[in-house]
């Protein structure tokens, strides 16, 4: 962990010019300070292991030390920006930061296998089991992009986070969505509703809506098309993940598309950068490209072809890609070798290619780069 707290931390990237004099960011630092104050305060060692004990699993009679927090805002402000700099500087050693989606997905894995161990009959409620492990590995979650888009998992939700905060769990999240928005029009919501207080009363919410998109602004600094290909291209996009994850190393994740494993070679905060060949050229399908278009506001694409007649099903992947990127309004940043008018001029998939070119122009768009990503849940989880 760090020396510096994370006041000093955000102090000096203000005076160092990576991060814009922000009042909205500087208000949820403090409150975020204050959080890992507490928590630290929970772990000192002459507070004695009994009190340790009792903070996490929800026995002190100082119920303030139990608040997580909630940060909700259009994207772009600096929500998953402020929430790495907590949970980097955290005091608490066993902690875990998280996409929702992965992290529902791997509940009811686990709630299916115990369920098939015991025959369906092991037990009647495995969540407060589950809750009860999880709080021992991971006393502190911190969840981004927070969304709840599946009916399975709304109706998860509520029982899971409840057994959670009893156990002690300290939860800090970030979303596009405020609370009360969260699974707006979804089926059976008003068994929902009660999530929503749950969280109100266990988590401070607090909104940050700057008026400065910083990840656009980021965007458009690096360009999104870079044309042709070479040394030059690729170190845009590297300059491109870098700036957009600030200056994240980029680890492989793995993506889980019906019982299948798509590996993400490079991944942080929120931006997936892939090869062409590993997106397009394998075999992969409309359910792949959406779980991705989801699961990532920016996808860096680099090494994009100009199509050849015998290349007609890679670019058809392409296409495919490209159309699922623009409905999830996921932006694209990418090296190719032509301009997307020259990218396939000849075969039987040429003409149709037009339509795809005019959208890979749309999406350079102040007005795409401008709209906010759509992180719905993946249909075919």
């Amino acid at each position: 962990m760090n020396s510096e707290s994370l006041i000093q931390i955000y102090d000096r990237r203000l005076e160092d010019g990576k991060i814009r004099p922000d009042p909205d960011q500087q208000k949820i630092a403090r409150m975020l300070q204050g959080l890992n104050d507490n928590l630290k305060k929970a772990s000192q060692p002459e507070a004695g292991i009994t009190n340790l004990l009792k903070f996490f699993q929800g026995g002190l009679q100082d119920k303030r030390l139990m608040k997580g927090l909630y940060i909700y805002g259009p994207p772009g402000r600096g929500k998953s920006m402020l929430m790495d700099l907590f949970y980097d500087n955290s005091s608490v050693i066993k902690r875990r930061r998280v996409h929702i989606h992965p992290f529902m997905q791997e509940v009811q894995t686990k709630l299916h296998q115990w369920r098939q161990e015991g025959g369906g009959k092991q037990a009647k409620e495995p969540l407060p089991r589950l809750a009860q492990e999880i709080a021992a590995e991971s006393p502190l979650l911190c969840f981004d992009e927070f969304q709840v888009e599946a009916v399975v998992d709304a109706m998860i939700l509520r029982r899971l986070f409840e057994t959670m905060f009893e156990y002690g769990v300290t939860v800090v999240a970030t979303s596009n969505t405020a609370p009360d928005d969260l699974y707006k029009g979804g089926l059976q919501r008003d068994r929902f509703l009660p999530f929503i207080e749950l969280l109100k009363e266990k988590m401070q919410v607090v909104e940050l809506c700057g008026g400065t998109d910083y990840r656009r602004d980021r965007i458009n600094s690096v360009g999104v098309y870079h044309s042709p290909l070479g040394v030059g291209a690729e170190e845009a996009l590297n300059d491109a993940f870098l700036g957009l994850t600030d200056g994240a190393e980029g680890m492989q994740e793995k993506l889980l598309v019906h019982g299948r494993t798509i590996l993400v070679p490079k991944a942080a905060r929120g931006v997936a950068y892939f090869p062409f060949d590993a997106l397009c050229v394998q075999p992969l399908g409309v359910a792949d490209y959406w779980t991705i278009a989801c699961r990532y506001q920016t996808l860096i694409l680099s090494e994009i072809p100009i199509f050849k007649p015998s290349d007609r099903n890679i670019a058809k992947r392409f296409s495919i890609l490209i159309e699922t990127l623009y409905e999830q309004k996921t932006k694209l940043i990418c090296s190719a070798a032509a301009a997307p008018d020259n990218l396939y001029t000849e075969g039987d998939g040429a003409e149709i290619f037009t339509r795809i070119a005019s959208r890979l122009d749309e999406m350079q768009s102040e007005e795409y780069l401008s709209a906010p990503h759509n992180p719905a849940a993946p249909k075919v989880l």
